[in-house]
């Protein structure tokens, strides 16, 4: 990790004893920007919990974790208790991703278990947030083809599921598009649902198809904020209460907008769903 990373963090050192602190203080920034990067693309806060003090438990360290929303605070100290070192890191926005979670989480075990060391790990996880550029067209393509899936167990038929994967595209590409130039994601799924609830909605105007209000209704499906809800959920289990609260509010805002853009895409094509 370079020098401009770890400067980049607020780091308030508690007590100063020589080597010994300057070892806790940089395993605690690294774990910061690991935690920030980890919690930032949809982990659970008992897992982020696990992995860190595994690290720290591999490194001869201990460290303590204080997760909120927005931010993580971390202490990291010797066993000996000879230096704290604590780090208050604000969470990187960049999204859910599987991928990055499943190698974070690889990350802790093969420090845990390979022994790898220190600059290793630094490499990895640098190289980990550092390629996180993933294939867009064939991404759009399957979540299309997955949300025609969902229509189609909502009993739509051939025409509602093309015109279901149509929408799902063309809403997802401007999500895609308004993410890059930095629109909050709250107008930016309210956008998105606009535009496929419209393109949909056009498959019931023109009596396309048997199923078509069906079609209508499943095209906003993608962007019901399903892992917030869930997190929420398993954080509640385990006792990170704040951070549950804020996880599932964020969803009910994010499930608000895109309810909000069907329900204007309905008024602008005159369709009466009830």
């Amino acid at each position: 990790m370079s020098e401009e990373l770890f400067l980049a963090s607020d780091v308030r050192e508690n007590e100063i004893y020589g080597e010994a602190c300057g070892e806790a203080r940089t395993l605690c920034i690294f774990l910061a920007k690991y935690s920030s990067v980890l919690l930032g693309c949809g982990s659970t806060c008992i897992r982020l919990e696990k992995n860190v003090k595994r690290i720290a438990e591999a490194y001869g360290m201990e460290a303590e974790l204080y997760i909120m929303p927005r931010h993580i605070q971390i202490s990291v100290w010797e066993k000996s208790h000879t230096a704290t070192v604590t780090v208050l890191e604000a969470v990187s926005p960049i999204g859910i991703s599987f991928e990055v979670n499943t190698l974070l989480s690889r990350l802790s075990w093969e420090i845990a278990d390979k022994k790898i060391s220190f600059g290793e790990a630094i490499e990895i996880f640098e190289g980990i947030i550092s390629c996180r550029k993933q294939k867009k067209f064939l991404i759009i393509i399957l979540v299309a083809l997955a949300n025609a899936s969902f229509c189609r167990l909502f009993g739509g038929d051939i025409a509602a599921m093309i015109t279901v994967s149509i929408s799902t595209a063309f809403g997802y590409l401007l999500k895609l598009i308004l993410l890059k130039i930095n629109i909050d994601v709250r107008m930016v799924v309210f956008l998105s649902a606009l535009l496929s609830a419209l393109i949909a909605g056009s498959a019931v105007e023109y009596s396309i198809g048997g199923t078509s209000r069906i079609a209508l209704a499943t095209s906003v499906l993608y962007l019901v904020p399903g892992i917030p809800f869930i997190n929420s959920f398993s954080d509640v289990i385990y006792r990170h209460y704040i951070c549950a609260f804020g996880r599932f509010f964020d969803a009910v805002v994010l499930t608000c907008c895109l309810s909000a853009g069907l329900f204007l895409a309905m008024k602008i094509l005159g369709i009466n769903m009830f």
